[in-house]
């Protein structure tokens, strides 16, 4: 895309130390790159009118000793007069992701209320829910390529994640396959719960429709990331989807 930023945000080893299962694991410098604000410059000004931006993420393949390389992990912001935390919409280009969602309960977020687990594969799109925070993960042999859409005018929330040392569960390499440990920081972690990706046409996240072309063809298709107080009915019936099937 011609206004990609050519110096990329960058996550290294370092970066992550408090967010790991073992903060002094050995491994790769560099982990992962973020590409914020990317578009085709003919788009741009429509981006920005949406009040959205496009990224596009690059998560390295490996392991920090047992652990697979991962996000940051982090929580949105309320949008204002809401009660809603922002959403975000995923989609992998390339690769394979876990994507973990975790919901904090609403009295004390050192507890979580809920844990899920989306195993994603190229075109598939995962829709981050208000309320929840993530984290990705790269548990293939390659690298994790994706591109998410999300409301510009924000800033997401780190320090709850490092905080408690990474996300309620730590994915693992073993002999066995991949393994998902407890953080035993948090004073509750629920079962982790494995969902399937789910398609929701009435807020376009349909397998093999790529979600640039998505905004392209309608640019109010995302909407529901920059006023999700009218689409909360919708964001109810993903997650019951999500966590019944």
């Amino acid at each position: 895309m011609e206004n990609v930023n050519k110096v990329p945000d960058i996550r290294r080893r370092q970066d992550m130390k408090d967010v790991l299962y073992n903060p002094e694991a050995s491994g790769e410098d560099e982990l992962y790159y973020m590409y914020r604000g990317v578009s085709y410059a003919k788009d741009e000004a429509l981006i920005e009118n949406k009040g959205l931006r496009y990224d596009i993420t690059v998560i390295c393949p490996g392991t920090l000793e047992r652990e697979y390389i991962k996000t940051a992990g982090h929580y949105h912001p309320e949008k204002p007069g809401t009660g809603l935390t922002y959403p975000e919409v995923y989609e992998v280009l390339h690769g394979r992701a876990h994507y973990l969602l975790q919901r904090p309960h609403p009295e004390d977020i050192d507890s979580l209320e809920t844990v899920l687990l989306v195993a994603a594969k190229p075109g598939d799109k995962v829709l981050i829910p208000p309320g929840f925070g993530h984290i990705t993960i790269n548990p293939g042999e390659d690298f994790l390529i994706m591109s998410n859409w999300v409301a510009r005018d924000f800033s997401s929330v780190y320090e709850p994640v490092r905080q408690m040392a990474g996300g309620g569960y730590y994915e693992l390499q073993t002999e066995e396959g991949p393994e998902f440990v407890v953080n035993k920081r948090y004073r509750s972690v629920p079962a982790l719960r494995r969902c399937p990706v789910i398609q929701v046409p009435q807020l376009n996240l349909i397998t093999g429709l790529p979600l640039y072309r998505v905004f392209l063809e309608n640019s109010r298709a995302f909407e529901f990331l920059t006023v999700p107080e009218q689409y909360t009915d919708l964001f109810a019936n993903y997650l019951e989807e999500l966590t019944v099937t």
